[in-house]
Parts: C-alpha cells; sequence; structure tokens
C-alpha cells in the first residue's frame, strides 16, 4: 500500500518484521496453500518438517530475489502461486494416482519447490518498497523475520481449528470438499490475477 511505502522510507528493523507479519497474514494465497499442507498432517514431526522445507524455500528466494534485485511481474508471480494452491488441493484428493494413474511427486520435494517460488512473490512485493542500500541485508531479514512470525500466527489458528475439526464426524464427510472448495479458489486466484495481468499490458481504451 502507499502507507506501507511512506513507512518504509525510515523504517527501522522493528518496523519491517511488522510488514513482513502484516504480508503473509493477509496474504490469503499463501495461506491457502499452508491450509493445504498442513490439512492431513497429524503428527508433530511431519508438520515441523513440512514446514521447515516451505520455510527454507521462500527464504531463499526472498533473500537472494531481493538482494540481487531479481524482479519478475508480480501478477504473474501471483498467478503461479495459485497455481501451487490448486496443486496442493489436487494431491490432497488423491488426484494423481485417481485421475492421471501416476504415483504423486515427492511432497517434501514439492514443498520446498512451492517454497521458493512463494518466496520470490514476497521478494515482488518487498522490493516494491523503497529499499535503502544502507543495512538492506538486515531489513530483508528483519521482513523474512515479520513473515515467520505471521507464518506462525496462522498456522497455530489453522492447526487448532483442524485438530478440532478432526474430531467430528463431518471431517471425513467434508474432506474431499474442502480440498474442491480450495482447488476452486485458487482457480479463482488463478483468473484474477491474469486478469490483472493482461489489464495492466492491455489497458482497455
Amino acid at each position: 500500500s502507499e502507507a506501507d511505502k511512506a513507512k518504509a522510507l525510515e523504517a527501522t528493523n522493528l518496523d519491517f518484521i511488522e510488514l513482513g507479519a502484516s504480508h503473509m497474514v493477509t496474504g490469503y494465497d499463501h495461506l491457502l496453500f499452508l491450509f493445504g499442507v498442513v490439512f492431513f498432517l497429524t503428527r508433530f514431526n511431519d508438520i515441523v518438517k513440512f514446514v521447515t522445507a516451505f520455510t527454507i524455500g521462500h527464504s531463499i528466494t526472498l533473500l537472494f530475489a531481493t538482494l540481487y534485485h531479481i524482479q519478475a511481474n508480480y501478477y504473474l508471480i501471483d498467478a503461479v502461486i495459485a497455481l501451487t494452491v490448486i496443486y496442493k488441493g489436487f494431491d490432497n484428493l488423491g488426484g494423481f494416482k485417481k485421475y492421471l494413474n501416476i504415483a504423486s511427486p515427492n511432497l517434501l520435494l514439492m514443498v520446498f519447490i512451492f517454497g521458493l517460488i512463494h518466496g520470490f512473490g514476497l521478494s515482488t512485493r518487498l522490493q516494491m518498497l523503497p529499499l535503502p542500500e544502507e543495512g538492506l541485508v538486515l531489513k530483508i531479514l528483519s521482513f523474512n523475520v515479520g513473515v515467520e512470525l505471521g507464518q506462525i500466527a496462522a498456522l497455530t489458528i489453522m492447526l487448532g481449528l483442524l485438530a478440532a475439526w478432526r474430531k467430528t464426524n463431518s471431517f471425513k464427510k467434508f474432506s474431499n470438499a474442502a480440498n474442491i472448495f480450495l482447488i476452486s479458489l485458487g482457480v479463482l486466484l488463478l483468473l484474477q490475477q491474469l486478469q490483472w495481468f493482461l489489464q495492466k499490458v492491455s489497458p482497455p481504451d
């Protein structure tokens, strides 16, 4: 937002932590993907393993893409992030085996790769702010710390809700419907981002 851009001009590292946290907790595309990742995870070790893979992935691209000013159209990046949401819902439904008659790709590897993509999306947003050259690495790291704090807060709520839902009979009945809904939201996000991209490159007369 313009307010974020104005704030970034004189922002401290603490301010960048706040910006990172607010971006994550309002980043519905990131949250939808995380929701899909943890949807069927019940063991603590599995949750830590997959969330760590995602975190390492998005931390790598967030840091290096921002530091070396690697940019891409953010609508297209967000469109790819929408595809990761669709992928996770499809995978949760057993789509690879059911519809393609193949084994699902290694999930841990895919979560790491998708983390790289999500990190690039975070970087494109961060680079929209006026970033100072002095202390840039600390600013990026502070933003990433904020992202992690926002992610922990969001995951805490998600895991609490899922744990409570799994204790009810409705979880088995509606888990497939929930993942179909996840795919539908991903498709809507994809179409929205592509529409905005086309409007930007070919604005209406």
